[in-house]
Parts: structure tokens; sequence; C-alpha cells
């Protein structure tokens, strides 16, 4: 399994606020990382990857755009779109956009400081254990 996490989109934190990660992917990745999340504490919302967007990506003058100025419809799940071109789809993916939890500006809660938060760390170490587990 691939997964990648990045603060990729600031449309993540207008979709989710500030206390959950996007979780975006092929399902069976996405459903491990979400079983995962449960087990850590931490805050992710699956999000769907609509084929529709894809086309938001086509481009003129090269292979693939990363953006279309003037179209900010379905930012996060268009930056998923983006980042899904790169993987060969036989290889379970998902991304986690971190962009609202990454940084706590407010007064700390659970296990989450003020300042840089380390968001999704818990979840990827669960993550591992499991699959190490399940071989």
């Amino acid at each position: 399994m691939i997964v990648d996490v990045a603060t990729l989109t600031g449309a993540a934190t207008i979709a989710l606020g500030n206390r959950y990660a996007g979780l975006m992917g092929e399902s069976s990745a996405v459903n491990d990382l979400d079983a995962a999340a449960k087990l850590a504490g931490e805050l992710l919302w699956p999000m769907p990857l609509p084929e529709e967007l894809r086309t938001i990506l086509n481009s003129d003058v090269a292979d693939i755009a990363n953006v279309k100025i003037g179209n900010r419809a379905g930012g996060m799940l268009v930056g998923g779109q983006f980042l899904r071109e790169f993987v060969p789809l036989e290889i379970p993916w998902a991304h986690l956009d971190i962009a609202g939890p990454a940084a706590n500006a407010g007064s700390a809660y659970g296990y989450t400081p003020k300042g840089a938060t380390g968001v999704m760390v818990r979840t990827l170490v669960m993550a591992a254990k499991s699959m190490s587990s399940n071989k």
C-alpha cells in the first residue's frame, strides 16, 4: 500500500474544518486507514474521488494539469485525482490531506498540542502494525 500525507489543499480545511483530515483513495486502502484512525483516536473523513472531476486536469499543453485557473469546484477532490494519476491502479493507495489539523492555532485538546500537531502519525503507526500482523 502507498500512503501519501500532505497539506495538499486549503480546500480540505474549507470542507472539513481544522480537526478532520480528508482521506481519499482506493477502497481497501481507505478502509484500512479509516480503521487505523479509529483505533488511534484521530479524526479523518473519507471523501469520494468522482471520475467526472478528472477532466479538470486535462491540458492542451501538458500531459496533466494540477489546477484549472478559475475552477474552485471540488478542490480537495481534484487534488486527490491529481495524485491518483501517479500510482498504478493495481497498487492500493490512499491520500491523507492534513491541511486543517496539521497545525493548531488554538489551545491544546486531547493529544493535540498547540502548534504543529503530528496529526496522522498515530494512524500510520496503527496501520503499519495492522499490516505487519496480517502477513
